[in-house]
C-alpha cells in the first residue's frame, strides 16, 4: 500500500517536492498557511495553522509519516504527535538542534565537534569586545535573528528583543561551504560533494559544487563531521550544515533539517536530488546515488527586485541558453526576497558561473539586455 506523506509547510521546498513524490508514487499530503503558498498554487493542500496543535494534529491523523519544509514547528507539538503514536521525522529531540541555536551548540560539544567560540549573553555588559555575533537562541530562520554587532548600543538593541543570545566570534574565515547528507532508519547514509556557498549581505546568492580547489583533507573533514551529526542526532532525512573554512579547518555555523537552499543544484546536478532523498529517507527506502551528472553544477538565487514579472524573461533566457533550468517559485516579488533560482551544469565553471550570473541578474532586472 502507498504511504501517505505529510508535509508541514507549502513553500518552494514543498513545491520542489512535488516532481519526485509524483514520479515515485507517492501519496502526498500538504499543509499550508495559505492558498498562495507556492506549492498551494499547483497541488491541492490542506490549509491549517501548525501553531495550532488541533490542527496539526487532525493533518497528522491523514499522514502514515510527517516531515517538515521549516523548523518553525513548535517542538512541544511534535513532542505530543510522538505520544499519539505518528511517525514524525525528523524526531522532535532531533529538530530540536535546528529550532535552538543554544541546544545545538551544548550538544555539538559534548562530541567535540568544531565550531566558533561562543556564550549566552542577557546584558551587554556580557560582551567584553566588539565585533560579536549574535543570535537569537529559538526563532531565527533563513539568516534572520542573526545580527554583526559592533558595539554596545546594537547589542542592547538585540537583547531588547530577544533576552538572551547566543555570543559568537566573528570567524575570519577564506569562505563558506556547505555540505547535505541523508540518513534512515535503517542507518543507511549518503553524502553529496562539497558546495561553496557565496554570500552577499548574509543572503546566499550562488553556489558552486564540487566547491573549487577544495583539498581531499577538508572534504573529508566536511564529511565526517556531517557524519558525526548525523549519528550523534540521530537524523531521519535529509540535513544542510553549513561550515566556516578557515585556511582548510571547518567549524560549523548552522544546520538545516530539511532540504536546503545549498542543495538545490542536485536537482540538475546529481543523479538523486535532495527533495527525492528527503521523501526516500523518511519512508525508510533505499537511498538514491548522490554521484554528479556532470563535473560542475552552479546555482544562483533569484532575489525580488523592481522586475515583477518573472515569467517573460524566458523568452531571451530561453532562446540564449537551452541549457539553462530555471525553477520559479511562484512567490510575490518583494525587495531582497527569494523568489527562484537557475541552474547550470557542465564542464567549464566560469561559462556555467557566468551563464547562471547573467540568467539571474536578467530574471530580477538588474540588466535588460545582453
Amino acid at each position: 500500500m502507498v504511504p501517505r506523506v505529510g508535509i508541514v509547510g507549502a513553500g518552494q521546498l514543498a513545491q520542489m517536492s512535488l516532481a519526485p513524490a509524483a514520479a515515485l508514487g507517492i501519496d502526498l499530503r500538504i499543509l499550508a498557511a495559505s492558498q498562495s503558498d507556492s506549492a498551494a498554487k499547483y497541488f491541492p493542500v490542506t490549509i491549517g495553522d501548525y501553531k495550532d496543535l488541533d490542527q496539526l494534529i487532525a493533518f497528522a491523523e491523514e499522514c502514515d509519516v510527517l516531515t517538515f519544509e521549516h523548523e518553525l514547528v513548535p517542538n512541544g507539538h511534535v513532542r505530543r504527535l510522538e505520544e499519539l503514536g505518528k511517525t514524525v521525522r525528523p524526531s522532535s529531540q532531533t529538530l530540536l538542534h535546528a529550532q535552538d541555536k543554544l541546544h545545538m551548540r551544548k550538544s555539538f560539544s559534548e562530541i567535540d565537534l568544531p565550531q566558533p567560540r561562543w556564550h549566552v549573553v542577557r546584558s551587554s555588559n556580557e560582551i567584553t569586545s566588539y565585533p560579536v555575533i549574535l543570535k537569537s537562541i529559538t526563532g531565527g530562520y533563513d539568516g534572520r535573528g542573526v545580527q554583526l554587532i559592533t558595539n554596545q548600543s546594537e547589542a542592547e538593541l538585540a537583547l531588547a528583543s530577544w533576552g538572551a543570545a547566543l555570543c559568537e566570534e566573528v570567524v575570519d574565515f577564506d569562505r563558506e561551504l556547505a555540505i547535505m547528507i541523508a540518513r534512515s532508519p535503517h542507518d543507511q547514509v549518503s553524502i553529496w560533494a562539497v558546495t561553496e556557498t557565496v554570500q552577499r549581505e548574509g543572503i546566499c546568492t550562488q553556489t558552486i559544487t564540487p566547491a573549487p580547489h577544495i583539498s581531499e583533507t577538508t572534504a573529508l573533514q566536511a564529511q565526517e563531521i556531517a557524519l558525526a551529526i548525523a549519528e550523534h542526532i540521530q537524523l531521519i532525512g535529509v540535513m544542510a550544515v553549513e561550515l566556516f573554512d578557515v585556511r582548510g579547518d571547518l567549524l560549523i555555523n548552522e544546520i538545516a533539517l530539511r532540504p536546503h537552499n545549498s542543495g538545490h543544484w542536485t536537482i540538475e546536478g546529481a543523479v538523486t536530488s535532495q527533495f527525492e532523498q528527503h521523501l526516500r529517507a523518511v519512508l525508510d527506502l533505499p537511498l538514491g546515488s548522490t554521484t554528479l551528472t556532470n563535473s560542475w553544477a552552479v546555482m544562483g538565487n533569484v532575489l525580488g527586485g523592481e522586475q515583477g514579472d518573472l515569467y517573460r524573461p524566458y523568452l531571451h533566457l530561453f532562446a540564449r541558453d537551452p541549457e539553462l533550468k530555471v525553477h520559479n517559485y511562484a512567490k510575490e516579488v518583494r525587495p531582497g526576497r527569494k523568489v527562484g533560482h537557475v541552474s547550470a551544469v557542465g564542464d567549464d565553471l566560469e561559462d556555467l558561473r557566468a551563464r547562471v550570473t547573467h540568467a539571474v541578474d536578467y530574471i530580477s532586472g538588474v540588466i535588460s539586455e545582453g
